[in-house]
């Protein structure tokens, strides 16, 4: 059976990030990806020049309305990243409303890109439309620390903290979270990141149980982009292969770890952004196949 993902996120010619993260890893895993840019740049944000256009919510609504008007526009999955503008984001509420009207079982996967590390990288008025508008329509969710802190309106500072806001986030719509990056530390040393997740299973009988994961992820020391777009893409695709065994494959470890091994900068030298750019095409076993690096540990205390 074809499963086509419907991804609105941004696009960049040169590197990965947004769509060019998330495209190739879900094709390389059988999946049909149909894509809207968002924003279409030159190359990220991060380098020291940058060009491109904005996707209006119009020019959105244009492109969906050819999708429809073709009697194309049924999918299984929607994936959503990076976006700016209040206008636009509300369009993307109206488009998911009507895909899911269509397909009841479309799954609705929200990477909510807001900021990290305590500041907002997008304008603070798109705080209530992700809250009221966007999450609610989210099956699997894919919020950082900040993020969901944002969201909820609530601090975490310990792991019941993050226990006690995921579910927060369940009653706001999703069944799938996933705190994607914690500061909390981690019980295997200060060279691990935490990463925690929750999904709400409903069992044949119809009674539902909780499933509270904990991932210890090694940390690496280098500034990343793309690899929020490439995790929710993973995840998308791990859920629907195992849709009650909530855990992340080692497909990004991998990627990071290849990365890493080639050659940058130069010893005592900082690597450029271009340096630093996934490379994708060449992980593209280790997309296929990955190794299980992330070990998730069921959290039995809040698990029931």
């Amino acid at each position: 059976m074809e499963c086509r993902v419907l991804s609105i996120q941004s696009h960049v010619v040169r590197g990965y990030v947004g769509n060019k993260s998330a495209t190739f890893p879900l094709q390389v895993l059988g999946f049909e990806v149909d894509s809207i840019n968002s924003v279409q740049f030159s190359n990220h944000t991060g380098y020291a020049h940058w060009k491109g256009q904005v996707l209006t919510a119009e020019e959105l609504n244009e492109l969906y309305e050819g999708i429809k008007l073709n009697k194309v526009n049924r999918y299984n999955y929607i994936l959503t990243g990076y976006s700016r503008d209040t206008s636009f984001l509300e369009m993307v509420v109206d488009i998911i409303q009507e895909l899911k009207k269509a397909n009841p079982s479309l799954v609705y996967v929200c990477d909510p890109v807001m900021g990290d590390h305590g500041s907002m990288y997008v304008p603070e008025y798109l705080l209530p439309v992700y809250r009221d508008k966007v999450v609610p329509l989210a099956d699997i969710l894919t919020p950082n620390q900040f993020e969901a802190e944002l969201l909820t309106g609530r601090k975490i500072t310990t792991e019941e903290d993050a226990v006690e806001v995921m579910d927060l986030l369940h009653k706001m719509g999703p069944e799938t979270v996933v705190l994607t990056s914690t500061d909390l530390p981690s019980k295997r040393g200060d060279q691990f990141l935490v990463a925690l997740g929750s999904q709400n299973i409903v069992k044949a009988d119809g009674t539902k149980t909780s499933q509270k994961i904990c991932m210890d992820i090694p940390k690496v020391d280098a500034v990343f982009v793309g690899t929020g777009d490439l995790f929710a893409a993973m995840l998308l695709a791990w859920t629907h292969h195992h849709p009650k065994d909530l855990k992340v494959s080692g497909t990004l470890h991998h990627l990071i770890q290849k990365l890493m091994k080639s050659e940058m900068a130069g010893p005592g030298k900082r690597p450029s952004p271009a340096q630093l750019e996934l490379r994708m095409v060449q992980s593209k076993a280790d997309i296929e196949k990955p190794a299980v690096v992330v070990e998730a540990q069921v959290l039995q205390k809040y698990s029931r």
